[in-house]
């Protein structure tokens, strides 16, 4: 075994006998002051940034940083109906279809307009009949949030144009890519689509989307070290990692996120394979302590012992595994740094226990209170709650201004930064708040969870809404039933039309080029040879539950069928 490279740091342990307990009382009273955050800062983006992306609250007013397409309202939507605000809801989303348009002569992240703008776009989507909203027949499959979701998706599609199907990082909404475009991108750039892309797949039955998510992530699987893990930035012609710091923070975090979340979202067992392989070689050459460090992606030597703030998702993630002791212990570990600075700063040295030199800002991220949200679903622990309250009264006393709340430039004597970036909104706010909501529908639980489900999908066949949401990296919450439900209904449709080409045919005969022999089970042609007469086939108990989809001349078919 390796001695630790560092000094062990002394931490404040989270212990069940000394967690103070929160009363229901206490705790809505706490989602209401995380309500009066909210507004204050959305608010303010309203009255002093929009249409811009976001707000500046230091001189109260706005600024275009990603793409010019209001992207604090795209990203707050979803919050709006989180925190039961359904008419708002539907006034911003009348908003953005009447005001928003990609196709502009602008240069944008493919990573952040993915995202941000994608993800919050497909969330409101499918949040839309909970929000009540008038439905397109047919949805979650169809509607103008869906094809707002498609439409800017398809502007980052040149970006995946290239030989080994990695994308480039920035790509022109108009013109796509630049011939002097880098050719280097971070490893999240790559890995960070296949929630996004796939849910698009599944609601549309376009699979261009799916398809150049999983070339990208395996080209990306493809390039791993001798000892399992990969670099930080990569060039994605000539596959060749150019900087080779593997950990689990800054550029590479929603890799493994994604690998994780896409299998259960898609119930794929290729993405959760990877993410085991990986997780092997993270636990055996990074981990020290229950701190994760940044180590040589081909000999496993340290090489940065810091812990970066975009880490702190990490114990959620393990949660979603059940790998709850590893995640209780590392979370023991960052939330010592918060109570040390009021915040996460964005690079913390280990061995010195203090932040590092031009690193030392809390742009009010997220991740410590998503993990805190997961590990209290996971373990009821109240001392995850007193991590939120501390984040709560942190935030309103270090960061607050007339018209908003600010990045922190320096946690060492908190002086602020001109900026409130969209996540914010998306998600700092919305995690706290959920953290403090258990009986939440997004947790499909509780008074309003119980029996909320919707129905959806051609003839209202399918249930959704029902629980079991994923949250993009961006805490955007995709729904898995939705998409089943379209999935499914494609099936159907093409079934239809199959049933529809043979009967079109003289004598029931298939179009030329299909197979001659029918599937096994499966009659030859539903329609009757001349001086034949119908026979109805022996019936037998399935063992699914039976669901009648479509009947010709008493012939049923099933999803076996």
């Amino acid at each position: 075994m390796r001695a630790p490279v560092f000094v062990t740091l002394c931490v404040w342990v989270l212990s069940d006998a000394t967690a103070r307990q929160f009363s229901e009382e206490e705790m809505a009273a706490v989602r209401q002051r995380i309500k009066s955050m909210f507004y204050h800062a959305y608010n303010s983006y309203l009255d002093h940034a929009f249409p811009y992306d976001e707000l500046r609250p230091l001189t109260c007013d706005g600024q275009d940083t990603w793409g010019s397409f209001s992207l604090t309202l795209i990203d707050a939507l979803d919050t709006l109906l989180v925190l039961g605000n359904h008419t708002e809801f539907q006034r911003v989303a009348s908003l953005l279809q009447d005001t928003v348009d990609f196709d502009i002569d602008v240069n944008a992240s493919v990573f952040e307009t993915n995202i941000r703008v994608v993800g919050g776009l497909l969330s409101a989507h499918l949040l839309s009949g909970r929000a009540k909203m008038d439905l397109e027949p047919g949805w979650p499959c169809s509607g103008p949030l869906l094809r707002m979701a498609e439409d800017a998706a398809r502007k980052l599609l040149p970006a995946f144009q290239t030989p080994t199907g990695m994308p480039y990082g920035t790509v022109n909404l108009l013109k796509g890519v630049s011939p002097t475009e880098t050719t280097v991108t971070c490893t999240a750039g790559v890995g960070t689509f296949i929630l996004e892309f796939s849910t698009l797949s599944r609601l549309t039955g376009d699979e261009t989307f799916e398809n150049v998510a999983r070339q990208a992530l395996r080209a990306l699987w493809r390039t791993r070290s001798d000892i399992g893990l990969v670099g930080n930035h990569i060039d994605i012609l000539s596959q060749k990692w150019v900087a080779q710091d593997a950990g689990i923070g800054a550029g590479v975090d929603s890799y493994f996120e994604y690998l994780v979340k896409g299998a259960i979202l898609l119930q794929d067992e290729e993405l959760l394979d990877m993410f085991t392989e990986y997780d092997r070689a993270i636990q055996n050459y990074t981990r020290f302590d229950d701190w994760y460090l940044w180590v040589q992606m081909h000999k496993g030597t340290v090489s940065m012992p810091v812990f970066q703030s975009l880490e702190a998702f990490w114990p959620g993630l393990q949660s979603l595994l059940g790998n709850l002791d590893s995640a209780v212990r590392t979370f023991q570990n960052y939330y010592s740094v918060w109570r040390q600075f009021g915040g996460l700063p964005e690079f913390y040295s280990i061995p010195q226990g203090y932040t590092v030199d031009k690193r030392e800002g809390y742009p009010l991220r997220p991740e410590l209170i998503e993990s805190a949200m997961y590990l209290f679903r996971a373990t009821g622990d109240h001392t995850y709650l007193q991590l939120g309250l501390d984040a709560l009264e942190s935030i309103e006393k270090i960061t607050k201004t007339p018209c908003g709340y600010a990045s922190v430039k320096d946690l060492r004597d908190h002086q602020l930064d001109n900026r409130m970036e969209s996540f914010f909104l998306a998600e700092t706010i919305k995690y706290l708040y959920l953290l403090f909501d258990p009986a939440h529908f997004l947790h499909g639980g509780g008074a309003e969870g119980a029996g909320s489900w919707e129905e959806g999908g051609d003839g209202g066949r399918c249930v959704l809404g029902a629980g079991g949401f994923i949250f993009n990296t961006e805490a955007h919450p995709l729904d898995p039933a939705a998409l089943y439900c379209c999935g499914r209904h494609a099936r159907d449709r093409q079934e239809l039309r199959d049933v529809l080409l043979g009967l079109s045919e003289p004598g029931g005969q298939s179009k030329p080029g299909r197979p001659e022999d029918p599937p096994p089970g499966q009659s030859e042609s539903i329609a009757l040879k001349p001086g034949e007469r119908k026979t109805n086939p022996s019936l037998s108990c399935p063992v699914q539950p039976f669901s009648a989809r479509l009947a010709v001349l008493g012939q049923v078919f099933t999803d076996d069928a």
